[in-house]
This record gives structure tokens, sequence and C-alpha cells, in this order.
């Protein structure tokens, strides 16, 4: 794990950094190849959860896998 994804995971709540770490996402390669449904899914995303997530992933360059190309 990277520190900035670290950094990443304390801007979560902690149900949402749980269900991440507990599905094995640690990195944001891994993060940007599941789609929102399927983060939602995990109980880690929602109103407050997405929004830090999309802006993490794009700091990165990267984004969520898009649902209609799966």
């Amino acid at each position: 794990m990277t520190p900035t994804y670290e950094k990443f995971l304390t801007n979560l709540s902690k149900p949402a950094r749980s269900a991440l770490l507990y599905a094995t996402i640690d990195s944001f390669q891994k993060l940007a190849s599941y789609t929102e449904k399927e983060i939602l899914a995990l109980h880690c995303g929602g109103s407050k959860s997405l929004p830090v997530i999309y802006e993490a992933l794009s700091n990165e360059q990267l984004q969520l896998k898009d649902a209609t190309n799966t």
C-alpha cells in the first residue's frame, strides 16, 4: 500500500475503509478495476464516500471501470 493510498483511506468513513480492505482493494489500480455498482455492493460507497473515491482516482489519472463496457 502506498502512502498516498493510505492517506486516501483516512478520508473515508471507517465502514468504507474496512470494506475496501476486506475486499483486498489496497491500491488505486485495484480500486479502478471496479464499477460504481460493484463498489456500492461492497458497502463502501455512498453519498459521502463516492465523491472521495472519484476525486482520489482522478488525482491519480484513473477512474472507476465503466459498467457499460464490462
